[in-house]
């Protein structure tokens, strides 16, 4: 398949162009490769390991969540050098989607999340660069087994604090580092919020706003809608593609 036309078809899908996020994010193709995508790799970061993994899978073409421009204009020296010249190497091209991937629809990691977890949506609240991008819904479960529902998706076991009610009803999902957005989360009368990570004042915004929080990892959280959106492209260009693991634990 023609990079091109894969590039079109993702800019479209994702609405990359449509979707506000922050300027570093730059959200589309990030580098080029000859033209053509046989298989594609999935992963969380843009980083060494992920393109060594990706080119050990034979991939020419490597979906992430977070790419290469984080700090804004800066030499291409160092780390930053050695992903793109990686890269360029294997011919591989790379294609980044931030916020667009968060809140999709269909492969976003926060519906995906609220899918796996059982939450039926009902709605979203979290604003981020003037638009919307948490998913809230009802979920009628004791905290005790939306923790180990959540161990049960992602793999770990999230850090958990318990300031709402024993039995929640109203789960508000944003992943990623979103314990900001506990106050946000408050305000749309939610009594629980899942995300990755948070600060640590953000300890006593939940205390004192009276939620549960779930972090479970920014890195575990966000694996969900990359992989979808491999799976995605698989099912619909009949191109083979991968999940590339390189966890944090963060």
């Amino acid at each position: 398949m023609l990079l091109a036309d894969l590039v079109r078809y993702l800019d479209d899908y994702l609405r990359v162009r449509e979707v506000p996020d922050a300027p570093e994010a730059l959200n589309g193709l990030q580098v080029e490769n000859a033209g053509a995508v046989t298989c594609t790799a999935a992963a969380v970061d843009l980083c060494d390991a992920t393109v060594r993994l990706a080119a050990e899978q034979g991939a020419d073409l490597l979906l992430v969540h977070h790419g290469l421009f984080w700090r804004g204009l800066s030499p291409i020296s160092g780390p930053a050098y050695r992903r793109i010249a990686g890269l360029i190497r294997h011919d591989i091209a790379l294609y980044s989607a931030h916020i667009p991937l968060d809140l999709h629809p269909e492969v976003g990691n926060n519906v995906i999340m609220a899918r796996k977890l059982g939450v039926a949506p009902c709605g979203s609240f979290g604003e981020h660069h003037g638009t919307a991008i948490g998913v809230w819904g009802a979920l009628v479960c004791t905290r005790e087994a939306l923790q180990e529902r959540l161990t049960g998706v992602l793999g770990i076991v999230p850090r958990v604090m318990p300031f709402g009610p024993g039995e929640v009803r109203r789960v508000g999902i944003v992943t990623g580092a979103a314990g900001s957005m506990i106050g946000q989360a408050a305000a749309a009368g939610l009594d629980t919020f899942i995300t990755g990570e948070g600060a640590h004042h953000t300890f006593f915004d939940a205390e004192e706003l009276g939620l549960n929080v779930f972090y479970a990892g920014h890195y575990a959280t966000e694996t969900l809608g990359v992989k979808a959106l491999g799976e995605h492209l698989s099912a619909k260009f009949g191109l083979p593609g991968t999940f590339v693991d390189h966890p944090t634990g963060l």
